[in-house]
């Protein structure tokens, strides 16, 4: 199989995320992408609920995302406990990565350094 570098968002979105220990936290719900940069600003990754009806929606930083293609999932390094008390947003109030307070919480939020692996 050919180590695939590109692929389209729309294949890329309703894709399940797991943690490192197997555990699923939800579903690619939207890739956002920032105009300016052309860079992916955040995954909106929906999670609980019953078959997607009162899903909370949470803007995780592409930083914190690994792309694992042979399972086909994501894998994000947080539990089930500390997804629950990240801040999340709903479908009516979009988070502004323009806002430096919101980027820099959803960050350490994360455990990321803003910007680590951000090209210039």
């Amino acid at each position: 199989m050919a180590n695939r570098k590109l692929l389209s968002a729309s294949s890329l979105e309703g894709d399940q995320v797991k943690n490192r220990q197997g555990e699923d936290l939800g579903k690619i719900k939207e890739i956002m992408i920032d105009t300016e940069t052309h860079d992916i600003a955040y995954y909106v990754l929906s999670f609980g609920g019953v078959m997607g009806m009162g899903d909370d929606l949470f803007a995780v930083p592409p930083e914190a995302m690994r792309l694992d293609t042979a399972e086909e999932c994501f894998i994000l390094n947080v539990n089930k406990e500390q997804l629950k008390k990240a801040e999340g947003f709903d479908k009516d109030h979009w988070p502004d990565m323009a806002d430096p307070k919101f980027r820099s919480n959803l960050y350490q939020q994360y455990g990321i350094s803003e910007g680590a692996s951000r090209r210039h």
